[in-house]
């Protein structure tokens, strides 16, 4: 009598264990994923509380603005010995405040908070660097944010306002290059989760300080009332204003 040949496959006890290894795997790819955005959130959020507090100390030190205070006094108070390039004027034009738009003395608030201690690092505030101060990759001009994009403290008014222009206030810009998703779980953690209120907000939709340093690609907030963070495109180059 002939016997019949065992047929192939696989067993559904084998295709189960398959199925199962498989969601293991993606389970830990997707938390992978989730603690490295919580991470990156939680770098932004100490980057800004860093920021803050190294310009309250300075200021309550000194009884001057960091990168307002001019060259002269930077010099002095801090020393020539720390403060880099204090032969080439690191410094501003000591009105009690961090001028919108000039690249000097946002350059010269890091030159000063390094020099003083403040902050980690060592930062160029030379006139002759703010030609180059909105390339991204320019470290020794400025910190930056883990995807690379420059911080900026100043006090404008280039944040977002739903429907009007803000006051100029000073704000720290946590660079461009920070992806949508990472904002909202930024703006959570800190604040109130939306981009046009609370002390986290979007760039302003027109007007924005610092030419394209201050900016993003325009598609990281919806236009709707109230506006919110755009998650659908995912995109990439979304940047923020922490009000101080």
């Amino acid at each position: 009598m002939k016997t019949r040949a065992r047929e192939g496959g696989f067993t559904l006890v084998e295709i189960a264990i398959v199925l199962v290894i498989i969601g293991l795997l993606l389970g830990g790819i997707l938390k992978g994923q989730e603690l490295i955005t919580s991470a990156r959130v939680r770098n932004l959020a100490d980057q800004g509380a860093a920021v803050q507090a190294a310009y309250y100390g300075f200021v309550d030190r000194y009884r001057a603005i960091p990168g307002d205070m001019s060259a002269a006094n930077a010099c002095a108070a801090i020393g020539t010995a720390v403060l880099t390039g204090c032969n080439t004027n690191p410094g501003g034009d000591a009105n009690g405040r961090i001028d919108s738009g000039d690249f000097g003395e946002a350059a010269a608030v890091w030159a000063h908070l390094s020099a003083a201690g403040f902050l980690q690092g060592t930062y160029l505030g030379t006139a002759n660097d703010v030609g180059d101060y909105t390339n991204p990759a320019a470290p020794t001009r400025a910190p930056t944010n883990p995807w690379n994009g420059s911080l900026l403290l100043a006090r404008t008014n280039g944040y977002l306002v739903p429907g009007g222009t803000g006051p100029l206030r000073l704000h720290l810009i946590i660079g461009r290059e920070i992806p949508v998703n990472v904002m909202r779980e930024l703006d959570v953690k800190i604040d109130d989760s939306a981009p046009g209120s609370g002390v986290l907000r979007a760039p302003a939709a027109t007007g924005t300080a610092f030419d394209s340093v201050g900016d993003d690609d325009g598609t990281c907030v919806t236009t709707t009332t109230p506006p919110t963070w755009n998650i659908t495109p995912a995109s990439v180059d979304c940047n923020g204003y922490y009000l101080f």
